[in-house]
């Protein structure tokens, strides 16, 4: 059973996503929460495999409350799975920043909030649909078009690990990833984790992100989603 602790402060909303989440095969929630405060005491309480999280509430927000679960160094950590009504956020990159798996709008039909919850739990990344690419460039193309050079760090890696590193940030997956390079998808596993070991990155949403503030990828290009 994968555990699932809700966190949203619209009593409404998070009766009836545990409800829904109650209701599903292979879902146990574990607990709820109203404010980013409650979330960190439900995380530490209950472990949950995933939680999702509201990223605007009042008092302290879905962002803050991410980065101090993920920070809690409980082993393994758990996958946050960010909530939002609005489809460009700084929040939501910010949240991706810190660690958050991915994002889903709150409108995401029922069954494809469950799949999502399977996805980010087994430990894959995942992003709404069509919103990825708005997004991240909607929030780096605030920096104008002399955004920050390439990082110095990206001078530790290795050219496929470079290369890698860019299609992650394009937010193909490695099997899409080990097509695009004719390798085996445990080659790209071993890139990417040598590339994130390097630049002390602890999740595959971090890599989209740093792809886009080391310069790696320039806001306009083609991007995908996963689901």
């Amino acid at each position: 059973m994968i555990k699932v602790l809700v966190v949203d402060d619209q009593i409404l909303v998070r009766a009836g996503l545990v409800a829904l989440l109650r209701a599903a095969p292979d879902l146990d929630v574990v607990g709820e929460a109203a404010t980013g405060e409650e979330a960190i005491e439900q995380a530490a309480a209950t472990r949950p495999d995933v939680i999702l999280m509201d990223i605007r509430m009042p008092g302290m927000n879905g962002v803050t409350a991410t980065e101090r679960i993920l920070a809690m160094n409980h082993d393994p950590r758990p996958r946050v799975l960010i909530l939002t009504t609005f489809d460009v956020d700084k929040y939501v990159y910010n949240a991706l920043r810190v660690g958050a798996s991915g994002f889903l709008l709150k409108d995401t039909p029922p069954e494809r909030l469950i799949a999502a919850i399977l996805t980010v739990s087994s430990g894959d990344m995942l992003f709404a649909p069509t919103v990825t690419r708005r997004l991240i460039e909607a929030y780096t193309s605030q920096a104008g078009p002399s955004a920050a050079p390439p990082s110095p760090a990206l001078d530790l890696l290795t050219a496929r690990e470079v290369e890698v590193l860019k299609l992650v940030g394009r937010a193909l997956s490695n099997a899409e990833i080990a097509t695009r390079l004719c390798v085996s998808e445990a080659t790209v596993k071993t890139h990417l984790n040598r590339a994130m070991t390097k630049l002390n990155l602890t999740s595959r949403a971090q890599a989209v992100a740093l792809a886009y503030e080391s310069g790696l990828i320039t806001p306009g290009r083609e991007t995908t989603s996963r689901l």
